[in-house]
């Protein structure tokens, strides 16, 4: 059943940088789980994330939407499109890539708090991530710091392995805070299967660690709308898309980066 978005889920948007949209992804949560399981069994870029002798396994991959069929006809046969642009207050909404993050019964390390635009070659003001479950999740939800995409600066970007500055020298970015120590309003939510946090890039999030005996397999989703640009960064991004070709100030080309709606 396609989702419509209120006056109120638009505001709170808008003013905390993250959403809760209660069955978004409802009526595709086999066909992600099948995703899932084929982007496992034949991964495309799947990045390290546990150091050796941490506990348990956390599978981290993306861009992988136009060879895992599950997740195109997931992304292209529901209204997510529509979803974006009512939270984004834009007509056009461009697919930039999806991401896939299981974390495996006993991985208890969390994921650190972090923005995702100082990573990415895009800015704009309309961008939003859809973090989707696809199990129950009660201790392992994303938790994102409300308001903080408004920020004057963006929260400087790190290797989470190395514990490095992901591009050199750090005079842009403010360093990244300790919500909890510094009493900062954080939201999260109890989620069933096919539920979905909407954030904006620039929202500080992270996720704690899974201590149950449960799997909690994730599927997300980054767009963009209409006033996304390709900007240059100090470094290589991620994701890298080799050869893109794009300049600064273009929009992002269409052909890599398909139009969902507008």
């Amino acid at each position: 059943m396609p989702i419509t978005v209120t006056t109120q889920m638009a505001q709170a948007y808008a003013q905390d940088g993250a959403v809760l949209i209660k069955g978004l992804f409802a009526d595709w949560v086999e066909e992600l789980r099948a995703g899932v399981e084929r982007n496992m069994a034949n991964p495309g870029q799947p990045m390290p994330t546990l150091k050796p002798g941490e506990q348990g396994r956390f599978f981290d991959d993306y861009c992988n939407w136009n060879r895992i069929p599950e997740f195109e006809r997931a992304i292209f046969g529901s209204n997510v499109a529509d979803v974006a642009a009512a939270l984004m207050g834009c007509e056009k909404v461009q697919l930039f890539h999806d991401h896939v993050l299981v974390k495996e019964p006993g991985t208890s390390k969390p994921t650190p708090w972090h923005t995702d635009g100082p990573y990415y070659f895009v800015e704009g003001r309309q961008t939003v991530s859809f973090w989707v479950p696809l199990d129950p999740v009660r201790e392992a939800s994303l938790r994102c710091v409300a308001g903080s995409h408004l920020w004057e600066k963006d929260v400087l970007p790190t290797r989470w392995m190395a514990e490095t500055n992901f591009y050199p020298g750090d005079h842009d970015y403010m360093p990244v805070p300790d919500p909890e120590a510094e009493g900062m309003r954080i939201v999260e939510w109890e989620m069933e299967p096919g539920d979905a946090v909407a954030f904006h890039y620039r929202t500080l999030h992270g996720t704690r660690g899974n201590t149950t005996q449960n799997r909690r397999r994730a599927f997300s989703l980054r767009l963009v709308g209409e006033d996304a640009r390709y900007v240059d960064r100090p470094g290589p991004t991620s994701p890298p898309f080799p050869g893109h070709g794009m300049r600064p100030g273009q929009p992002l080309r269409e052909d890599w980066f398909p139009v969902l709606r507008g």
